[in-house]
């Protein structure tokens, strides 16, 4: 995302992250063009909303985005009314909206806009926004920054609406990931060549995203984390972390979701097996396929 921001804007770029090597990794990737579109190193959050008017925040959890948004040396100490923050974290309703408020209440102003698309949809620029905003200007001023990164943005409703379509699609795609995971395992024990059946399942009614962009057998797809041990793309820990986000939600409101309820026991096994717990999610392939006593495929 930061790469796209960089590449297709034409506004330098101030990093921050408290892990430095992905900031290193990052300027080693422009080296060759920092010279003519400087790249600056915050040394905090608050330096970050003194010295940028867009910020655009991608954290892991509740925790991390109340820290990195109010804490000690956080956004909010830095801010102004010319600020404009835009936070791509997949959080709990409640908490996004809070922070939202709490810096609209400072005079900046301030929306969601979770992200879906995973890695290859963040390569490619042509990832999905799901924004959350108190009104129809601060949508239109969000969309040209979205756009350098993202393919689909789309207005969900008000403040924390964005995280509502997110945790949605997360628990549908949490789903549907270990049913494609279970179809492949199936088949390919009762017999049928891989590559076979992942071209039957994509061109039949069992289609979806998990199989045809990110199919989780290895040897189907380059390009996927499937194919290079499972390392990089959406972690386990992320994928349970949003499980329970849904699970949470649906139980305030007494709403029904049995198989997003499993979904969510079995990727919080996932999230916590030695080995896995860095693992993309698609890993749930593997997984499956080592409880079934074979470790080959």
């Amino acid at each position: 995302m930061a790469n796209n921001l960089y590449t297709k804007s034409n506004y330098p770029l101030i990093i921050y992250d408290i892990n430095k090597s992905s900031l290193e990794k990052f300027t080693s990737l422009h080296s060759a063009t920092i010279s003519k579109k400087p790249i600056y190193y915050g040394i905090s959050p608050a330096d970050v909303a003194k010295r940028a008017s867009v910020v655009i925040t991608m954290l892991p959890s509740s925790p991390h985005v109340k820290d990195v948004y109010l804490g000690k040396d956080g956004l909010i100490e830095g801010l102004d009314e010319q600020n404009f923050f835009i936070d791509s974290s997949t959080i709990d309703q409640s908490v996004s909206k809070n922070v939202a408020l709490q810096i609209i209440n400072k005079g900046a102003r301030q929306v969601d806009a979770p992200v879906s698309g995973g890695v290859v949809g963040a390569e490619a620029a042509t990832l999905t926004f799901m924004v959350g905003a108190s009104t129809e200007a601060d949508f239109l001023r969000s969309k040209p920054y979205l756009e350098f990164m993202g393919k689909n943005i789309v207005r969900c409703g008000d403040l924390g609406t964005g995280q509502i379509a997110k945790i949605c699609n997360n628990m549908l795609l949490a789903i549907s990931m270990i049913g494609v995971s279970e179809a492949m395992n199936l088949g390919i024990k009762l017999g049928i060549d891989p590559q076979l059946l992942a071209n039957i399942l994509n061109t039949s009614s069992g289609r979806c995203w998990s199989s045809d962009t990110y199919n989780p057998c290895p040897g189907i797809m380059p390009n996927v984390p499937s194919s290079n041990d499972y390392e990089g793309g959406f972690g386990n820990t992320l994928i349970a972390k949003d499980m329970r986000l849904a699970v949470n939600a649906a139980n305030e409101i007494q709403a029904t979701i049995i198989l997003g309820a499993v979904a969510q026991q079995i990727y919080n096994s996932l999230s916590k097996t030695p080995g896995y717990e860095k693992k993309d999610f698609s890993s749930i392939y593997k997984w499956l396929n080592e409880r079934s006593g074979n470790k080959e495929n």
